[in-house]
């Protein structure tokens, strides 16, 4: 079997983008893009409001008129990718008629899961890997969108498992491994790898059967 030429990177080179409608008009809707390119790179501990008033054009007294702290552009980031992500999940989830089975809905599940991923790898990779340096308080509604997510998956997991579609041995085990596998991706997608997005999302959808027993699709 021929492998392809490969080398995915921690972070793939990619350009900074946010969902369509999120992004605020002018200054504020440039912190915010300015803050994510910085967060991704250099982590949000590595990143000071000076370095992101300087990629932004204006100085720190300005961006305090916006924001007032770096934790505050990080939580408003770390929503936008919650927020889509549910949004979508409940999209795709909801399309599916419940007479095609816990499969299909998990299939449809895993391909919204990876799309977002594919499409915004910055935001992922910063609303997933600096979640942690934000206030119980800040991180609080991303956490529960988080949950709202996650139970989606256990609905689909435990629904296919009752009527006999699956076979895991472990539900929890199961999503999180389904999970993770989506999630990883948006450290080393770009234009510049051998496999497009849809094929990504259409491989993992079948994955994500395996893991739960099912036969792929």
């Amino acid at each position: 079997m021929d492998v392809p030429d490969w080398e995915p990177r921690r972070v793939a080179a990619v350009a900074v983008a946010l969902p369509d409608g999120v992004t605020p008009a002018g200054t504020r809707g440039r912190i915010l893009e300015a803050a994510l390119a910085l967060y991704a790179e250099l982590g949000f501990y590595g990143t000071s409001i000076r370095r992101i008033a300087d990629r932004v054009g204006i100085n720190s007294a300005t961006l305090y008129a916006h924001y007032q702290s770096k934790e505050q552009v990080l939580a408003e980031l770390v929503q936008v990718g919650h927020r889509e992500l549910h949004d979508r999940l409940a999209a795709a989830v909801g399309a599916v008629p419940d007479a095609d089975g816990a499969a299909a809905q998990l299939a449809a599940l895993v391909r919204a899961h990876v799309g977002v991923h594919v499409d915004y790898p910055l935001l992922a990779v910063v609303t997933n890997s600096e979640l942690h340096a934000l206030s119980p308080e800040h991180a609080a509604p991303a956490l529960e969108l988080r949950a709202a997510c996650r139970r989606m998956l256990l609905d689909v997991l435990a629904r296919g498992v009752k009527d006999g579609e699956f076979a895991v041995p472990d539900l929890v085990l199961a999503a999180t491994a389904i999970g993770a596998m989506g999630m990883h991706v948006a450290q080393w997608f770009g234009p510049d790898q051998p496999y497009g997005g849809e094929q990504i999302a259409e491989t993992y959808a079948c994955l994500a059967l395996r893991i739960a027993g099912a036969a792929a699709r």
